[in-house]
């Protein structure tokens, strides 16, 4: 029996997709990114699944899954990358703007994703705080529908 749908994912929707990808990083100023982002559906809709990776070094290539709870109207996204690295984040999506983000004394993240109205493109931004009050620019993406 086929799994049913997450209604509670159902705000990305529009971001379901192959999608190139081009960056910057602040600390990595002379350097242009390009790679390319994949979300696609677990299970039919319950689950949703985003790969990233870069063709340039510096970057890793990461995994996160993204899910729901019955009692909240947030989302979860667990991530793995090839540094080794473990991460759980909180995540909202409405219209055409996804958030992720996550807090922590040592190293607090934030990243949006702007759609555009033709579902073509987007652009996303990140932050960190390594004390959870001074945020800095973090890697910056522009993303390009692919399919």
């Amino acid at each position: 029996m086929p799994m049913p749908e997450n209604p509670k994912l159902a705000p990305l929707k529009p971001f379901v997709g192959h999608w190139s990808t081009v960056g910057r990083h602040p600390l990595m100023p002379d350097t242009v990114f390009h790679g390319e982002t994949t979300f696609e559906w677990i299970e039919n809709g319950a689950l949703l699944l985003m790969r990233t990776s870069m063709k340039e070094p510096g970057i890793p290539a990461g995994v996160a899954i993204f899910g729901s709870d019955d009692e909240s109207d947030r989302l979860t996204m667990l991530y793995f990358d090839e540094r080794g690295v473990s991460r759980n984040y909180k995540s909202r999506a409405e219209r055409n703007v996804w958030k992720w983000w996550r807090d922590s004394a040592h190293f607090s993240q934030r990243f949006t994703m702007t759609l555009a109205a033709d579902g073509r493109t987007m652009n996303g931004t990140g932050q960190y705080a390594k004390d959870d009050a001074d945020w800095e620019q973090d890697l910056k993406l522009f993303y390009t529908r692919v399919d």
